[in-house]
């Protein structure tokens, strides 16, 4: 059974940094590209950052500069600490993993909202 745990989400103000975590169970991420993906108020869900499996990442235009994304293989997690947040980074995001040919996610982690004010 796999399971993608997501945590770190909250309130910040503008300007502020929060650490989300995506952790796996019953899945290895060093095997798999792994992404972060966010969705706002009556907006479609969208990719934000993504690793690949062999460490490379890469950025929607908006966050760049602000958001890193970085894995640990040994705890089997991947992290994105957003800095210089703004009000528009406000949404709900969900990492996923494990991707098909067509690049659809196969596992989607639980979801973690972020508010920024």
């Amino acid at each position: 059974h796999v399971q993608l745990v997501e945590s770190g989400g909250g309130s910040v103000q503008a300007g502020g940094s929060l650490r989300l975590s995506c952790t796996a169970s019953g899945f290895t991420f060093d095997d798999s590209d792994v992404a972060w993906y966010r969705q706002g108020s009556g907006n479609e869900r969208d990719l934000v950052s993504s690793i690949s499996s062999d460490g490379k990442p890469s950025y929607v235009d908006s966050v760049k500069g602000r958001f890193t994304i970085s894995q640990d293989n040994a705890k089997n997690t991947v992290y994105l600490q957003m800095n210089s947040l703004k009000p528009e980074d406000t949404a709900v995001y969900y990492c996923a993993a494990d991707f098909d040919v067509l690049g659809r996610p196969g596992y989607w982690g639980q979801e973690t909202q972020v508010t920024v004010s």
